[in-house]
């Protein structure tokens, strides 16, 4: 079974997180994920629908007002973390990558510290949150971002 497999079993999780919680499928209903290269049976996931979907997407428009009210160095603190723990997990990952799609496990690593780097350059860019002046055709007036 690839949870014994992993060092950190918590990283594979059978629910979908919606507004904070692991939730199941409103109807209950789940997905196999199968293995490609052995067709068996590694994880059931919540087959979620359209409301779920409505309920994640109001989630996150709520927190957007929190979110942008934070300190950049904060938001860009909160990215750092998540680079450092995909590159923590980087072997968990991409066994739990390779068993999901067949990927071989090198590759599986490569893609996710190269998805890790745009992670690290997101945080950097959150640390530069102060805008710019573009010049403008007219003397009177300013661009501002």
């Amino acid at each position: 079974m690839l949870k014994t497999a992993l060092r950190d079993p918590s990283l594979l999780v059978n629910r979908a997180y919606i507004n904070g919680e692991w939730v199941k499928a409103d109807n209950g209903a789940t997905l196999e994920v199968i293995n490609p290269a052995d067709g068996q049976c590694i994880a059931t996931i919540p087959n979620l629908g359209a409301e779920e979907t409505r309920r994640a997407i109001a989630a996150a428009d709520a927190s957007w007002a929190a979110w942008k009210a934070k300190p950049a160095a904060e938001r860009a603190g909160y990215l750092e973390r998540w680079y450092q723990a995909m590159l923590d997990n980087v072997d968990d990952l991409a066994l739990i990558m390779t068993s999901e799609q067949g990927k071989p496990y090198a590759e599986a690593q490569g893609e996710i510290r190269y998805g890790a780097s745009f992670v690290k350059w997101f945080a950097e860019e959150a640390r530069r949150s102060y805008g710019e002046t573009i010049p403008c055709p007219s003397n009177d007036r300013r661009l501002l971002t």
